[in-house]
């Protein structure tokens, strides 16, 4: 049962408002295109080589000028194809980049034999994200045997190899998930680095060959252990569309990919992180790899007691965009945290309160929750106490990716020895409370059910204020996580790029159709054997040959309940965030 006895009506509400300020952004990505998204239509044709250590998908998009690009580089590089009769894409591509041939005195071909050139590398790149959701699901099917919340640690080198080494250490010790920390400041480089990589700082660089490597490594000891386990990376910073594409390719399990992290934290334009993020889920969605998104940095720049209302609202606003590129709910880890000061009277109190709001208000989607930072200060005892309530707090409330935190935060990137104290606990914690939730009935005037239902209204508020001023203006007033960005400012606006009217990208179009859902494939497979029965009208087949409309072109968002959750709990419902009598929160 509920246990916090939320108002549903406005639970909705706050749906809808969200809807409200994310069609609005829509309007604006659907009439543009960025360099990052170009890049990743080539690399979406099969592109991945480099030339001196430059990816070859970065020097034919900038051998074009900027208002050349408002065509769309598939249909330069289409017309180059039909033109010069090249033995492969590839052979192309590389006399392209290495300035053999010049796009630009391509002379013009029929938009049929461009389009008729370019489908057979569309279809292949749609394959290998296909390809990459059904391995998947077959090896959660066959190995997903463990327990939520999935303890999902990180590892972060610098050297591939060495990430490698730690990573099968902890999986050896329980984890489910593993994290590759990006080197620091990757987000702000304007290209992907190329091959397997030795000297990041701070993390390893997120490559092609690294996701490979790391991919690999993964599947040879969760062999070993008998369970599947979940690869992570970043799909954010100016090469997001890129890296939804490599790593799809390379059968990643969880990108962090949020609507506002870059913004806020990375000071990359908005208008370039909108557009970028919409293509970058749209990818996602297709392989099937569920999102992480970061409204849990909010609170390192924002107190928990008195910001959580921008966490939610934050929360609100991404599984809008999301649903508008096709994500599914079971496919958003929203992020939170626990950052409440531990110095409040009954923060732990409050802690439980927001932990289990997020988690039946977005009770479908395998929220992501991270442990404390804000507070660590270098004790490591008193680090280890805070993690161990976190941890508690975590199966109780039945969180379905839990990143355990280190007792030596704010000291050094963690040691494997840190990271077997941290998983020691997560252990225990996990076992010795694993039903303690369900024993839990919160008093109805308590301080747990009032604090829920206060920040479910200043939600309310703040979206509405969001709704009224704008996303774009709402953020350069500082609404999220107390950092006020500006519209024309930050990295990247310079490669945002207004589409012709003529705009041409078959990988984009191709994208936007949404595949239909468990539910609607049995629902077809019902009509084809008995049309009567369920209700067959032409309008329906019209409808079906037609393709499925994004939900941000004005069809409803309900959708028929889920039998099966893709990587997560099993459960069903309304996608429009209509929540059950029982939550179901495991696997």
């Amino acid at each position: 049962m509920s246990r916090l006895n939320l108002d549903r009506d406005k639970i909705e509400s706050c749906r809808q408002v969200g809807r409200h300020i994310t069609l609005q952004i829509q309007d604006f990505i659907d009439r543009h295109t960025t360099v990052s998204i170009e890049r990743a239509t080539l690399r979406f044709f099969g592109l991945e080589d480099a030339i001196k250590s430059m990816p070859i998908v970065n020097l034919i998009v900038d051998r074009l000028p900027k208002e050349k690009l408002e065509l769309g580089i598939a249909r330069w590089f289409g017309r180059a194809l039909v033109h010069h009769r090249a033995s492969s894409p590839l052979s192309l591509a590389l006399r392209i980049a290495d300035g053999k041939i010049n796009m630009e005195e391509t002379p013009d071909v029929p938009y049929e034999k461009v389009d008729q050139a370019l489908q057979p590398l569309v279809m292949a790149g749609l394959r290998r994200l296909d390809a990459a959701r059904e391995r998947k699901e077959k090896l959660l099917t066959q190995y997903d045997r463990s327990e939520r919340p999935l303890k999902y640690l990180i590892v972060a080198t610098g050297n591939i190899h060495d990430d490698v080494d730690q990573a099968k250490a902890a999986v050896e010790q329980g984890a489910d998930c593993i994290a590759v920390i990006r080197s620091t400041a990757q987000s702000l480089i304007d290209y992907v680095p190329h091959g397997a990589t030795t000297e990041g700082f701070g993390g390893t660089y997120a490559t092609q060959e690294n996701f490979k490597i790391m991919r690999k490594a993964l599947d040879e000891v969760g062999k070993e252990v008998g369970r599947y386990i979940r690869l992570v990376n970043y799909s954010s910073g100016l090469c997001m569309a890129e890296i939804a594409v490599t790593g799809a390719f390379e059968n990643l399990d969880f990108l962090l990919n949020d609507a506002m992290y870059g913004i806020l934290f990375r000071d990359i334009n908005m208008k370039r992180t909108f557009t970028d993020q919409y293509f970058s889920r749209l990818v996602i969605a297709r392989a099937g790899i569920t999102i992480n998104t970061g409204e849990d940095n909010y609170l390192t720049t924002a107190e928990s007691y008195r910001a959580f209302p921008q966490v939610l609202a934050s929360q609100f606003i991404n599984e809008q965009f999301g649903l508008q590129a096709n994500l599914r709910e079971e496919q958003m880890g929203l992020g939170h945290a626990f950052e409440m000061d531990p110095t409040i009277e009954d923060s732990f109190l409050y802690e439980i309160a927001q932990a289990e709001m997020v988690r039946e208000i977005f009770w479908k989607s395998p929220v992501k929750y991270m442990p404390p930072t804000r507070h660590m200060t270098g004790d490591i005892f008193f680090g280890h106490v805070l993690g161990t309530m976190f941890n508690l707090i975590g199966v109780t409330t039945r969180q379905e990716i839990q990143l355990l935190g280190m007792p030596t935060e704010a000291i050094h990137n963690p040691f494997l020895q840190d990271r077997f104290i941290s998983m020691k606990c997560a252990n225990y914690m996990f076992n010795a409370a694993r039903h303690l939730g369900d024993e839990i009935h919160w008093s109805p005037n308590g301080k747990v059910i009032r604090r829920a239902r206060a920040m479910l209204e200043e939600t309310h508020t703040l979206l509405k204020k969001v709704e009224r001023l704008g996303l774009m203006n709402a953020i350069e007033q500082g609404t999220f996580a107390n950092m006020v960005r500006f519209i024309e400012g930050g990295r990247g606006l310079d490669g945002v790029i207004k589409k012709d009217k003529t705009y041409y990208n078959p990988v984009w179009k191709a994208l936007e159709k949404r595949l239909p859902t468990a539910d609607e494939q049995e629902l077809i497979a019902l009509r084809a054997e008995s049309p009567l029965a369920v209700g067959h009208s032409e309008e329906s087949e019209a409808g079906q040959e037609e393709g499925i409309v994004r939900p941000h072109q004005g069809r409803s968002r309900r959708r028929p309940r889920s039998r099966r959750r893709f990587g997560g709990p099993r459960g069903g419902g309304s996608q429009g965030g209509g929540k059950p009598d029982v939550p179901t929160t495991g696997s």
